[in-house]
């Protein structure tokens, strides 16, 4: 007879009926990939981070190909939360996904006020709130307030920025920087402390391709300026991200993981949710392929079966050292 595959996990204290997610900033603010596929099919949708305002994000050139993955300087263009509220979450509602909130800002108090908008919205309740089931709070982007640096490079201001999104009804989860290295659990450690019911690891690594032709940064070099790094995406970094995960997994075995980094495949979510993860982010797999998140989701019910899985949970933390 064949095996009947379970495959719902929780994060934290919510359920999913799969650990397969799609990464903010891979898969739109609303319903886009919905024209490719069922989007209650998969755990949930990250919407890409969203500030307390309309922001325009980076000038083009703002992606490029690398090898097994991307570079991208997109600066988190968005309508901002209110925008988005009522523009693009009724839709995605509509579509029967499990939504997760992405939020970004420049500085602590943009982070308040992010969460105080959905948090109103939440108690007025507007068209589509019921779908949210968590907030992705993304402090790996740029700081402006203290200059290049990143929220998640320091435990005092992660700290910070979770507890200022306190207000948040939802269950809130700290998207985290792997450009710390040896320092990422004690982050992690400080972003539970502030509040956060899991950790998103990991966003992208600091990257920089130049043009040899140009000489320039291939990064914003189409509006003249100077051009810029980027952040590195895709399978190439995929060892790097179950490191990450399992170094955070070791150090803080309670505290609930949501991978990212990588996963193209069945086999890739397997090896994150063996080193701690609860779910799995799957981003830049969709630029080649929009399709790839239920794809992947179906071979991974194939793959448990094959393998005489039958709960995905009992592969969590599983990996033998």
């Amino acid at each position: 007879m064949p095996v009947t595959v379970d495959l719902s996990t929780t994060v934290g204290s919510l359920a999913l009926p799969c650990p397969v997610l799609t990464a903010a900033g891979t898969a739109g603010h609303g319903a886009e990939l919905g024209a490719y596929f069922d989007l209650s099919a998969l755990g949930a949708v990250v919407v890409k981070s969203l500030s307390p305002y309309p922001w325009d994000g980076n000038p083009a050139v703002r992606v490029h190909q690398t090898p097994s993955g991307m570079i991208n300087s997109v600066g988190l263009q968005g309508p901002g939360v209110a925008g988005w509220l009522r523009d693009d979450l009724p839709k995605l509602a509509e579509s029967g996904a499990r939504v997760v909130v992405s939020i970004w800002g420049q500085s602590v108090s943009d982070y308040a006020e992010a969460a105080d908008v959905l948090a109103a919205a939440a108690e007025a309740k507007a068209p589509g709130i019921s779908a949210i089931v968590a907030v992705e709070v993304n402090i790996s982007c740029p700081n402006t307030e203290h200059g290049n640096e990143l929220f998640a490079h320091d435990a005092g201001m992660t700290s910070q920025v979770m507890a200022a999104t306190d207000p948040s009804p939802w269950p809130r989860w700290a998207k985290l920087s792997p450009n710390v290295g040896p320092a990422l659990p004690a982050i992690a450690a400080a972003a539970q402390g502030g509040g956060a019911a899991a950790v998103t690891l990991v966003n992208t690594y600091f990257g920089l391709s130049v043009d040899p032709v140009t000489r320039k940064p291939r990064l914003g070099a189409a509006e003249g300026g100077p051009g810029r790094a980027g952040g590195v995406s895709g399978p190439a970094i995929h060892p790097l991200a179950v490191k990450a995960v399992a170094d955070v997994h070791q150090a803080l075995p309670e505290l609930p993981i949501v991978a990212a980094g990588g996963a193209a495949s069945a086999e890739d979510v397997v090896e994150f949710a063996l080193v701690g993860a609860s779910a799995v982010q799957i981003g830049t797999a969709t630029f080649a392929d929009p399709r790839a998140p239920l794809r992947i989701t179906t071979e991974l019910q194939s793959w448990c079966a094959k393998q005489g899985v039958t709960r995905f949970a009992e592969l969590i933390g599983a990996a033998q050292f």
